[in-house]
């Protein structure tokens, strides 16, 4: 006789139990957590902070590779080019360390992961740019 009843007339007699409230409310609680971490990209404060130092650590190598390769085709010549490639790939880093071209200004150490990133993009170069005036011209204070 319950179910001859409208599904609106038995929603709006029906009273969970506090039991009821406390499980439902703790499975969803479970279950928002479950896909949070999953499929929305929520992280651990300990895996936020180990991809902010990754990405970091990962941008001053590229900045550091940038001016490298720079430094690089400023002062390098073809020959040195030519010698960078036959250098086996493994090796390439420290011809690079080597030659000088990683080293800043103001820095001790060599920033790490750049010496390789230099290797990559210089080797992928077919020749070194052409100089312009404006490359050799010194600039002065006056």
């Amino acid at each position: 006789m319950a179910q001859d009843r409208k599904f609106a007339d038995r929603w709006s007699e029906f009273k969970p139990s506090k039991t009821m409230w406390f499980w439902t409310t703790a499975g969803a609680v479970v279950v928002t957590m479950i896909v949070g971490f999953t499929a929305g990209g929520w992280v651990t404060g300990g895996s936020a902070r180990s991809m902010a130092e990754d990405a970091a650590r990962d941008g001053r190598a590229e900045l550091a590779s940038s001016l490298c390769v720079e430094k690089f085709t400023a002062s390098a010549t073809a020959a040195n080019l030519a010698e960078l490639k036959e250098t086996s790939s493994y090796q390439q880093d420290n011809f690079i360390e080597d030659g000088g071209w990683t080293t800043l200004a103001g820095l001790e150490d060599a920033v790490p992961g750049a010496a390789d990133l230099c290797a990559d993009e210089l080797v992928a170069l077919e020749s070194l740019p052409p100089r312009t005036a404006v490359d050799t011209v010194p600039l002065t204070d006056g």
